[in-house]
């Protein structure tokens, strides 16, 4: 695998078109929820990937694994942080890359390490346990394997960077100390990375999917956001993508847009069973899955037929 410095060199210095052939209009049909789904299954079935366990390192070579299948290019940044009280993690963002000569390009990412403790579940004693991570993690991750699929089998017009971001949830977000890791770490490697358009995916599985704009993204880049959900109601999909101001949420996307990265986030607050023991898979549908899947695939496919 390259290195995340040659990769983000490569994204950074490509230029004009690719010679790929424009897909249908019809090819972010070739989306499966199902596929999605069990994608969320089998990472869970690792167990928490929390940074230093072995869940975590299984879970990583079963993420590079499935988009060495597909992508043109996969890289990964390994490095070690060393938290507040001294602990030492050792973390790894993974990045995937579809039609490296494209000049315009789609940055999707979201977050694959899980959170240590189950602040939040209503039982005491399992507090201290790590969440299975089953929306928290894997719903947003599993929807870009799927489009990592359908991108190596219907490459599309524009070039797509798909980053998956360790070390978000470990640590405290009151005192924003040991969270956010991953994205901060590739805010500050590619600053002058500009794609046309960047997503965020978290907590995207819920079977009672809901996701309105997100403050933040908002805020920032409003057009973006427009033609996420303006495409999303184009496929049916508007009773998922409701069109009303939601919380603002400091999330993965916020230090790439301190960055001047340009990216929204899709995300779904307000969970009876954030960050406890109860995200598990049954808790998500491959309906859900599906419907932003199928967004952000149309969404892409798009992009390159104005560009």
């Amino acid at each position: 695998m390259k290195s995340a410095v040659l990769m983000l060199a490569i994204i950074l210095s490509a230029g004009g078109c690719s010679d790929t052939k424009q897909p249908g209009s019809e090819a972010y049909s070739a989306f499966e929820g199902s596929r999605a789904l069990e994608h969320v299954r089998a990472q869970v079935g690792f167990g928490p990937r929390v940074p230093g366990t072995a869940g975590h390192a299984a879970c990583r070579n079963y993420l590079t694994g499935q988009l060495s299948q597909s992508a043109d290019s996969v890289w990964t940044d390994q490095w070690v942080h060393v938290t507040s009280a001294g602990d030492t993690l050792s973390l790894a963002n993974i990045g995937a890359v579809f039609n490296p000569a494209a000049g315009r390009r789609v940055l999707l990412c979201a977050h694959w390490d899980t959170r240590p403790r189950a602040e939040h579940d209503p039982d005491p004693a399992s507090r201290d346990l790590p969440i299975p991570g089953a929306n928290d993690g894997a719903s947003g991750v599993s929807v870009l394997l799927e489009l990592a699929r359908i991108f190596g089998g219907n490459p599309p017009e524009v070039g797509v960077d798909i980053v998956l971001f360790d070390g978000e949830d470990y640590g405290d977000f009151y005192a924003m100390t040991d969270v956010l890791l991953g994205s901060t770490r590739f805010a500050a490697a590619a600053r002058g990375y500009r794609p046309a358009l960047g997503v965020l995916l978290d907590m995207v599985g819920d079977a009672q999917a809901s996701f309105p704009y997100e403050g933040n993204s908002w805020s920032w880049v409003r057009d973006q956001v427009e033609l996420v959900w303006d495409t999303a109601d184009r496929l049916g999909y508007g009773g998922i993508f409701v069109r009303q101001l939601g919380p603002s949420v400091i999330d993965d996307h916020y230090p790439l847009l301190q960055a001047g990265i340009p990216c929204i986030d899709i995300v779904q607050m307000g969970l009876p069973y954030w960050h406890t023991q109860a995200d598990t898979p049954d808790k998500l549908s491959a309906a859900s899955l599906e419907a932003v899947g199928r967004t952000l695939a149309a969404v892409v496919y798009g992009l390159g037929r104005e560009y």
